[in-house]
This record gives C-alpha cells, structure tokens and sequence, in this order.
C-alpha cells in the first residue's frame, strides 16, 4: 500500500462522450459550431447592451453580464472537449484538471446569483414600480454583480481547497468530458469525508439559496399579476418574465439532476448528456432565449441596423 501511494498521479486521461471514431468526428462538428454560436451569440448581447441607449436598464445590464457569464462557463469546458474528440487519448496535467474544474464552479455558481438578481430586479420592477429606479440603483446593481461574482469564486475555493488536499495514486482515467468534482473524487487514493461534503454544503447553499430567491420573487409577481385589471398589463408583465423563466428552468433542471438526485439512480453516461445541456447547450440558447421573444431587444437591433444602412 505504501509503494502504491508514492507513485503519484500527475495527469488524467479524459474520456470524454464516446470512442466510437465516426460518432467522435460528427460529434467535434456539431460541438465546435454549437461552441461558435455560443461566442457570437454572447457577444452579440452584450454589444448590442451596450450601444443601445434604450437597453441600459437594471435588467439588460444583469443580462450583458449573463451572457459574459456564458461566455466563460463553455470556454471552460468545451475547448478540452473538442480536443477529446480528435485524439484518440486526451491527457490533462492534474494543476489544470483543478484550474478547469475551479473555473467551471465559479462560472456556474455566478450564473446561479445573477438569475436570482435578475428574478429580484422582474420583482421589483412588476411589483413596486415607483420604487424600481431607487431599489435598483447603480450602486445596488453594481453591490448585486460585485456580490455574484464573489460568490462564484468563493465556491469554486471550496472545490479547490479540498481538491489540492487529496491525493492521487491509483487509475487516472476521468469517465467524462471534463474535470468534474465527482469522478475526481473516485479516483483519489486517500478518501477524505471533509474533501466530499464541503463542496456538497457549499453547492446545496449557492442552489437552495439562489433558488428560494427565485421562487419566492416569482410568487410576488404571479400575486401582482393576477390583480391588475388591465389584460395588457398583464401581458405585457408575463411577456417580461417568460425568457427568464425558460432559462432558469433550463438551468436549475439539468444542475439539480447532476447534484441533487441519487447517483444509483441515474448511469455515467445519462450525467455526461446532463452537464452538457447546463456547460455548452444552455450557455448557446440564453442568446436566442432572451432576444427572440423580447420586444426591446428586436427594437433595438432593428434601430441599430437602420443606423447602419443610413451610414453607409
């Protein structure tokens, strides 16, 4: 046991989704434009915030930031994932399997409070509308994202604190697409209780706690809503609310199957599709999620492109 333990693990072997050669080669295309879409589509939101002057609002800045969010969550994952499919043993060094697993927690837990800022500021904005331009001021906003981004790197601390306390001797082959807390917790050596339920505690609060803000705002504006008496007013309330709705259910389904639910009660390869609809499908659709359906924002691209076609 004691020669097992000297011989330590420097790199892991990441086996990604399949080593089926064919389905690994239309599998690179479909990831590379999904991951192309991501970018484009993020930056898109996030230019078009900020020269729009009607976009600047509480709202759509919670949004630009959601969607450099999004930006980073499937840049953590998706490059070494595409890699995984062109070789035929994909390696990562054990300091950058924790750094990719540290940024992952950390754009995920951010995502997490900036949905629950932006379920605060629908409730603010539909039930105490005189008071949304002092409830959401610039400090407050600039205090909520200050807070969100700590929080992000607060509970990707906890994974990587534990992580660098464990050690690794045995087999060194991660059963999924990425550094994920989990498997790397199988292939440790010397299983550590402290190194499991820390990071279990941190992730439960950040979810239980983001999550009861969501709820508990969207329960004050369902009440709002069903007591205006104007039909427009409460289409035009609901119409504000639905793009988020969408990707909060989105998001907090597939993280609460991974985390949340027992792991006999799912296989291996049923929470690889799982982490990949929150890390790479959903970080793509937040885009369209936002602007398809949102009256302003088709506004605002149609103000800019006739800005454009009058300049050239």
């Amino acid at each position: 046991m004691g020669t097992k333990n000297n011989t330590a693990v420097t790199e892991f072997i990441i086996l990604g989704l399949t080593d089926n050669p064919i389905l690994r080669a239309i599998l690179f295309v479909i990831f590379l434009a999904v991951y192309m879409v991501t970018v484009v589509g993020n930056i898109s939101i996030i230019l078009l915030i900020r020269s729009s002057q009607q976009l600047h609002t509480p709202m759509y800045l919670f949004l630009s930031h959601l969607a450099l969010v999004d930006i980073g969550y499937s840049t953590s994952v998706t490059p070494v994932m595409l890699i995984s499919f062109l070789r035929e043993k994909t390696t990562i060094p054990l300091k950058s399997c924790i750094a990719q697993l540290a940024s992952d927690v950390a754009f995920g837990t951010t995502e997490c409070f900036l949905l629950a800022t932006m379920a605060y500021d629908r409730y603010v904005a539909i039930c105490s509308p005189l008071l949304y331009s002092t409830q959401m001021s610039p400090t407050v906003c600039f205090f909520l994202l200050g807070a969100s981004y700590l929080g992000g790197c607060l509970n990707a601390s906890s994974f990587t604190g534990c992580l660098l306390n464990l050690s690794f001797c045995g087999p060194n082959k991660i059963n999924h697409f990425f550094c994920d807390l989990f498997p790397l917790l199988k292939l440790s050596c010397g299983h550590m209780y402290i190194a499991e339920i820390s990071p279990a505690i941190s992730s439960a609060s950040v979810l239980v706690s983001t999550l009861f803000i969501i709820v508990v705002s969207y329960v004050y504006i369902l009440h709002s809503i069903l007591q205006m008496r104007s039909t427009e007013g409460r289409r035009k309330a609901f119409s504000t609310c639905t793009s988020h709705l969408t990707a909060v259910t989105l998001f907090y389904g597939t993280v609460l199957f991974v985390y949340v639910m027992p792991k006999s009660s799912y296989s291996a390869n049923q929470v690889k599709v799982a982490s990949l609809i929150y890390t790479v499908v959903i970080p793509m659709l937040n885009p369209l999620i936002y602007s398809l359906r949102n009256k302003e924002v088709k506004e605002a691209v149609r103000k800019l492109m006739a800005r454009k076609h009058w300049f050239s």
